[in-house]
């Protein structure tokens, strides 16, 4: 649905009620950050580990592609689509009232996890199993964090921007840029941004099936980072615009048509190599039907994988997490795992 007046609610939402099995995902990602998010669940005793690792290998062996080719052209037929995207807050009630008041989005479950300190929040414009969501951690006693340099905006789609900004505005938003022509282009955007400092890029798109639409990254050489997603992780390049009078080159990468998927928008900036990072957003997860084939197809592609394929200890969930050439997070899941998570 698309974002606008009749989407905004009037108060914060209380969440839905939390599957039996929900929130591995969350946990999954979550123990993958650099920060003091950690994993919920039991360490296997040694004998169940080493027989999981023994299972895992045989796994990976029986994966192996005949050449480089085969394994790319297969990332490009595996069914894969973006899943949400991590990132931390400094209160997460603030940020969850901000998103369903001003953004129009749904709480669609949360969870404390007292043991381990830290909160998870999942919301957005629709039901995670089939569309493209933001997940937010809470780290107990953190109220702040760096965005950095690299880090660029979420997209929102909606019918109307200069309604939608207004909306924002008399809730209380910070409007940080008003509806206008992007530079260069003819779309009508605006910009707005949440409490903690992430800037939300408002679209005007009507009848997006996707209202959380993109994703922007910067990146500094950007032939290397589409190179990358096209090969390792099996995108699309959707389109690519250079934008000279203004310095800057954008790439939209997918897994279909940018008006009815949620894409990644890699951006390069005339002459910059390099970016902070901070230490705020975390990743972007994407489902795959085979987590084991996939990290074999990143390793052929020359990325890096930082997280093994195989399951997560004391659940089921099998993942695996790699970064880019400039150092962005993307983990895969399984499909069917994540699917029971949702049950």
């Amino acid at each position: 649905m698309a974002v606008g007046c009749g989407a905004v609610a009037c108060a914060t939402p209380a969440a839905a009620a939390i599957p039996r099995r929900s929130l591995l995902l969350s946990t999954a990602a979550a123990a993958l950050q650099s920060e003091p998010i950690r994993l919920n669940g039991r360490r296997s005793a040694s004998g169940a580990a080493k027989l999981r690792a023994s299972a895992d290998a045989a796994q990976a062996a029986a994966t192996s592609f005949a050449s480089k080719e085969e394994a790319f052209a297969w990332a490009k037929k595996d069914n894969r689509r973006l899943l949400h995207v991590v990132y931390r807050v400094g209160d997460i009630d603030r940020t969850i009232k901000f998103y369903t008041e001003c953004l129009g989005m749904k709480l669609l479950r949360k969870r404390d996890i007292p043991e381990e300190k830290y909160t998870n929040a999942f919301l957005g414009y629709g039901p995670e199993d089939a569309q493209f969501v933001v997940e937010l951690t809470y780290n107990y006693g953190v109220d702040k964090y760096d965005i950095g340099t690299g880090f660029g905006h979420f997209g929102i789609a909606t019918d109307d921007v200069a309604k939608t900004v207004e909306l924002i505005r008399a809730k209380g938003g910070k409007v940080t840029r008003e509806p206008g022509p992007v530079k260069g282009g003819k779309t009508v955007i605006a910009f707005v941004e949440d409490p903690d400092g992430y800037k939300f890029e408002i679209l005007e798109r009507p009848g997006t099936p996707e209202p959380l639409c993109q994703v922007m990254l910067r990146v500094g050489d950007l032939d290397r980072a589409i190179s990358f997603y096209e090969k390792a992780c099996g995108m699309e390049l959707l389109r690519k615009r250079d934008n000279p009078e203004y310095k800057y080159t954008v790439a939209m990468m997918g897994y279909g048509p940018e008006d009815k998927n949620a894409v990644l928008e890699l951006t390069y900036n005339y002459g910059v190599t390099e970016y902070d990072k901070g230490n705020a957003y975390g990743q972007i997860a994407i489902g795959t039907d085979d987590v084991y084939k996939t990290a074999e197809v990143v390793k052929l592609s020359g990325g890096q994988v930082v997280r093994e394929a195989g399951p997560l200890p004391g659940i089921n969930t099998k993942i695996t997490a790699i970064l880019d050439p400039d150092g962005w997070k993307s983990v895969f899941v399984d499909n069917i795992d994540f699917a029971k998570e949702l049950e």
